[in-house]
């Protein structure tokens, strides 16, 4: 065993704070975030000496994997959250990409990362204002 590995309660206690406190110092991070990322931070360096299979396990979802997609919002499965759009919540909370986080919970590729009623909302915009259409040629190019 490593001697700069934590072994006990009061170890990981310093560490996670001392890791949380630098983690805020130079980040903006909402307060209700917070309790999240010191339960991550701790369980992260509670896991360090843990065998491969017990990490390999996977984390239990905020709420069911089933219920997380409604039409006017997506839950995030890692804390819980309503969003319409989870994407930016997964990189500035948790460091995810969404493929990571698709990874980390099982999901398929194509899980959305939008409400699907904001989806087409934002489609009905754009096709408004003539996105996604081909131009028609106009003037042609001066010589």
């Amino acid at each position: 065993m490593n001697q700069n590995t934590p072994t006990n309660h009061a170890d990981l206690l310093t560490l996670t704070s001392d890791i949380v406190s630098s983690y805020l110092s130079a980040n903006s991070v909402p307060a209700a975030d917070i309790p999240a990322i010191i339960e991550r931070i701790y369980k992260t360096l509670a896991n360090v000496n843990a065998p491969q299979g017990i990490m390999a396990d996977r984390p239990q979802p905020a709420v069911s994997i089933k219920k997380s997609v409604t039409p006017e919002y997506i839950i995030c499965l890692e804390d819980g959250k309503k969003l319409k759009m989870l994407k930016r919540h997964l990189k500035s909370a948790y460091n995810l990409t969404p493929d990571e986080y698709r990874e980390r919970w099982g999901l398929p590729s194509d899980y959305p990362m939008v409400a699907p009623n904001y989806a087409d909302k934002r489609s009905k915009l754009a096709k408004s204002i003539g996105l996604g259409k081909t131009r028609k040629r106009g003037r042609k190019a001066k010589d």
